[in-house]
């Protein structure tokens, strides 16, 4: 009975330490996520309050968090516009797995970690945070904007590429034979294939067994076949998070639309719980240490990023003022990165520490990111029209050095401003 009391105080401690820490981030207009984080750090192993009761409650809630994350992000995709956006943005996906995984994979054997650890690192650095870019999206009203669909597609590939990375990133780990790791990612390949297949073919049926107007019962059967599906996907291999992403991308129509507003609550507490033990995980001492990598990596990849949306907002015809919010849009990393790191972990410890640091990084710089375009297209804007009314101006200029001087850099300014574009910039909200 002591347990079981020290387990609800904890616990509900947490949850509402959990809730103020969102509605503190939502003031500030960031992603609660790194401060998650932060409070895993607080409570976890050396830090302020550790937790001793709940340890194995929030261990368990964090793995229902990530089933929950990947269920929610598939129930956006149909199994249709899985395959468009495989068919028209494949080489974008190419450029963003070269430019972005080799920064990752280069820092982990230069660190001395080996290839293992090289693999895994490289994953952590190459997925986009597709919950976060979502909501900064959203928040920008960028959704109708014509870069946004080249962003998904990005984001679409990755999600799916990880229905191959993790079952060869667990298979690695584990240590297996050549023989039985090929077998085990074979058949991992070949269940996500069936999976893919029945949703094109089958989804309706699906949607429609799964279907009921009472949302009591639509909670209960997505949520069980969700679980369901991820245990035997866990089993197989495949992993549970791929086989959560799976089943939502199954599901479509009213079905999708209903799961989607009855599970985003539900989803939301337990993708902080997950957050939150990730920090538990590490102690805060392990972080000082790999700050400084953490950075220098951070920095490398956001520019990667910024020009794998360029790359492809470019190839769908998008403008240089698009190009640059889509690959600003591209930047965070979140829900992945962790569940890679968290995999890894436990072959290559300092992996953790650095995963955490790195996310916390481009966490809080993605939605700044996302933003910064405007604010500079502003700003040259501005300045060409100062430019033109300075050229308009009375004509005993002063002459000499100083007269051509501000003649080029007249001169410049203009060709900046032509090149940002000759119509008017209207901003968006």
């Amino acid at each position: 009975m002591h347990d079981t009391t020290a387990l609800l105080i904890e616990f509900g401690a947490v949850i509402l330490s959990l809730g103020l820490i969102g509605r503190f981030a939502e003031r500030l207009g960031l992603s609660p996520i790194p401060l998650y984080l932060l409070a895993g750090l607080a409570f976890g192993e050396g830090g302020i309050l550790p937790l001793d009761a709940s340890g194995e409650f929030v261990a368990v809630g964090a793995e229902i968090g990530v089933i929950l994350l990947l269920l929610l992000l598939g129930l956006e995709y149909s199994a249709s516009e899985l395959v468009t956006s495989l068919r028209t943005q494949y080489p974008s996906g190419l450029v963003d797995f070269v430019l972005n995984a080799l920064p990752g994979a280069a820092a982990a054997l230069l660190l001395g970690w080996g290839p293992i650890a090289a693999f895994a690192l490289a994953g952590v650095t190459w997925i986009s945070s597709s919950g976060v870019i979502a909501k900064v999206l959203t928040d920008l009203g960028r959704l109708g904007n014509r870069e946004t669909p080249a962003v998904l597609g990005i984001l679409v590939i990755e999600d799916l590429s990880m229905a191959v990375y993790l079952p060869l990133l667990t298979v690695l780990l584990a240590g297996v034979s050549f023989a039985g790791g090929s077998l085990t990612l074979l058949i991992a390949l070949g269940t996500v294939g069936i999976v893919v297949y029945v949703a094109l073919r089958h989804g309706r049926h699906i949607s429609r067994a799964v279907s009921s107007d009472n949302p009591e019962m639509l909670l209960l059967v997505v949520l069980g076949l969700t679980v369901l599906v991820a245990g035997l996907a866990q089993r197989l291999q495949v992993s549970a998070a791929v086989g959560a992403f799976l089943v939502g991308i199954a599901l479509s129509g009213e079905v999708a639309e209903g799961a989607r507003r009855i599970l985003t609550p539900l989803r939301d507490l337990f993708a902080a719980v997950f957050f939150l033990f990730f920090g538990l995980s590490m102690a805060p001492g392990e972080i000082p240490p790999v700050l400084l990598p953490a950075l220098l990596l951070a920095l490398t990849t956001a520019c990667t990023k910024i020009f794998t949306g360029w790359y492809a907002a470019r190839r769908a015809g998008v403008g240089p003022r698009g190009r640059l919010r889509a690959g600003g849009a591209l930047v965070a990393r979140g829900e992945f990165s962790v569940v890679i790191a968290g995999l890894a972990v436990g072959t290559e410890p300092r992996i953790g520490p650095l995963a955490a640091a790195y996310v916390l990084i481009l966490v809080l710089i993605g939605p700044f990111t996302a933003r910064w375009t405007q604010p500079v297209l502003h700003g040259l804007r501005d300045l060409a029209a100062t430019s033109a009314r300075r050229r308009q101006g009375p004509p005993d200029q002063p002459s000499g050095r100083s007269s051509r001087t501000t003649t080029v850099v007249s001169r410049a300014t203009e060709a900046v401003g032509a090149w940002v574009g000759r119509r008017p910039f209207t901003s968006r909200a």
